[in-house]
């Protein structure tokens, strides 16, 4: 058992929350009970991730995105009501790192999908990314390691050059910095949603783009943090795959 407290702070500062004052607040968005014994984990808030959490006795969840959105209505519908309903019924306190979590260089979503695709990480890239080495592998077989990360086959614009050796991973919606990859000098970017003007930009700057989806890109940077703070604090863990395709 822990305070929710202490691993609200020591959450916070490890992925220096207050670096990333963005459109989705991060960090503590629900208080619960005082003491954790059971942690949670999924990707996005969802009533049915809730639900779950609840189920398994868990006295906090963590997710990568959030209940609270500044780009979104200020009004408390059936939706958001049903997420707080659940997590009233369970006493159960909510945290949510968005860009904070991206951006860790060993807990982030990008550096544990490069992690599992065997990319060694030089730098950053773009503020939240990785600029990585690999290779050299040709696009068939980097697209065939993400598959075998992620679980499902992604988009690939097969238009970089025969060898990719420097990649750039930025998981997520990231497909608007395919200009900027390709400007930096990158073989290849690989992230989760691309965006219409890619394909054209992707031909015509000879890079290649693996998107492997949204969602799945970014289940592994909440795993990495929950395992890190059940080992720390001395909790019980579990992930909650609530499945989107997007």
């Amino acid at each position: 058992m822990a305070a929710r407290d202490e691993i609200v702070a020591y959450a916070n500062a490890l992925l220096e929350a207050e670096k990333w004052p963005e459109f989705g607040m991060p960090g503590l968005q629900v208080v619960g009970t005082s003491e954790v014994t059971t942690l949670v984990c999924g990707v996005s808030s969802s009533r049915e991730l809730f639900e779950q959490a609840a189920g398994l006795g868990a006295e906090m969840v963590i997710v990568h995105h959030g209940l609270f959105w500044r780009n979104e209505p200020l009004v408390v519908d059936v939706r958001l009501r049903g997420r707080l309903e659940a997590l009233f019924r369970g006493d159960i306190t909510l945290l949510a790192y968005h860009l904070a979590l991206d951006a860790h260089p060993t807990l982030g979503n990008s550096a544990q999908l490069a992690a599992r695709i065997d990319a060694s990480p030089e730098g950053a890239f773009a503020g939240v990314g990785l600029a990585c080495a690999i290779g050299p592998l040709s696009i068939g077989e980097l697209a065939d390691r993400v598959g075998a990360a992620v679980g499902r086959a992604p988009l690939v614009l097969p238009y970089g050059p025969r060898e990719i050796r420097r990649l750039a991973v930025s998981t997520g919606a990231a497909g608007y910095d395919l200009i900027r990859a390709a400007h930096e000098g990158f073989d290849a970017l690989l992230t989760g949603e691309p965006e219409e003007p890619n394909y054209a930009s992707a031909r015509e700057l000879g890079i290649h783009l693996v998107a492997a989806g949204h969602h799945a890109t970014e289940r592994y940077g909440v795993q990495a943090l929950a395992a890190h703070l059940a080992e720390r604090f001395g909790l019980d863990w579990h992930y909650v795959e609530a499945d989107n395709p997007i």
